[in-house]
């Protein structure tokens, strides 16, 4: 792409210079007036064309984003999309086109390019296309790197990805190091998840009431994806079972099954949270160690 503030400020002084000695100063001062009103309102049409393309691409991103939800594909092409805006509306009209030609047109400098892609930050770049296309994990997986960090995926740049992390603080992971990484997606594929729970009760508990309460709690809840189809005819249809005895206490268990996008610990609070506030309120008994002391006096 031409410069077109060039062309257009040589176009305008080709021209006063050919009329210079054929036209009064006071047309020569209209002349400029005129050249400089035309040039405001070109660079007001290119300023305009350059929002104009960017609103459109936000738009077609937020369609997108309602569409597919948002994905680091999506995030990618958008932060791209925006740097070759602004590298072809306002890098390339100051000089870039001309010192790329001459760039490119030099092997010698060739070479250095190809070198200068090994740098960090274009290995970020390449490593993030990658990341976005073959998609070994997206935004809201939870995964973990083979260096131990461990959350949710959050979103993606050109240079790195933001993993939140347990504590809820946030990881900068530079997109080459994301990508060479083994990595372990709990979500991926979104395959459901399970979670195995135990809840002891006394002895002098109704074991079948405990059991009910139990399923109806777990089969309620709106985290997980067990459905409430317990038939008493069917065994392989229960969902809690009574699973030993011990020294003071009956083992009731259940294995609760839940969304990918779930974190296990937020599925666990509810759970136990739920089921613990459901027996006491059923007049189930918990069982807990008690320790007696006895205090001797000495006559």
């Amino acid at each position: 792409m031409e410069n077109p503030f060039a062309e257009v400020f040589n176009l305008a002084l080709n021209e006063m210079i050919n009329l210079a000695g054929k036209i009064t100063p006071e047309a020569v001062g209209y002349i400029i007036l005129i050249s400089i009103i035309t040039l405001i309102l070109l660079l007001l049409l290119y300023i305009g064309l350059f929002f104009l393309l960017m609103k459109i691409k936000n738009k077609a991103i937020k369609h997108f984003e309602k569409k597919n939800g948002r994905s680091l594909t999506l995030q990618f092409i958008e932060k791209l999309i925006t740097v070759a805006l602004i590298v072809y509306f306002v890098v390339l009209p100051l000089g870039g086109q001309q010192i790329a030609n001459s760039i490119l047109g030099s092997t010698a400098v060739v070479a250095a390019i190809v070198g200068f892609a090994a740098q960090d930050a274009i290995k970020d770049m390449f490593a993030g296309l990658q990341i976005s296309i073959y998609k070994p994990f997206d935004v809201g997986s939870r995964i973990e790197f083979e260096d131990g960090t461990a959350g949710v995926v959050e979103s993606m740049t050109l240079r790195h990805v933001v993993i939140s992390l347990l504590d809820t603080t946030k990881a900068i992971i530079p997109n080459s190091k994301a990508n060479s990484m083994r990595v372990i997606n709990f979500s991926y594929g979104e395959v459901p998840r399970s979670v195995e729970f135990k809840f002891p009760i006394s002895y002098e508990s109704d074991v079948d009431k405990a059991k009910e309460v139990i399923r109806k709690t777990i089969c309620d809840n709106p985290l997980t994806l067990n459905t409430d189809e317990y038939n008493e005819a069917t065994p392989n249809s229960r969902s809690v079972y009574f699973l030993k005895l011990e020294d003071s206490a009956l083992i009731m268990g259940a294995t609760v099954r839940f969304p990918s996008n779930i974190k296990s610990e937020v599925l666990k609070d509810e759970i136990n949270t739920n089921v613990f506030k459901a027996l006491r309120e059923n007049g189930i008994q918990i069982p807990y160690n008690k320790i007696d002391i006895n205090m001797k006096t000495q006559a």
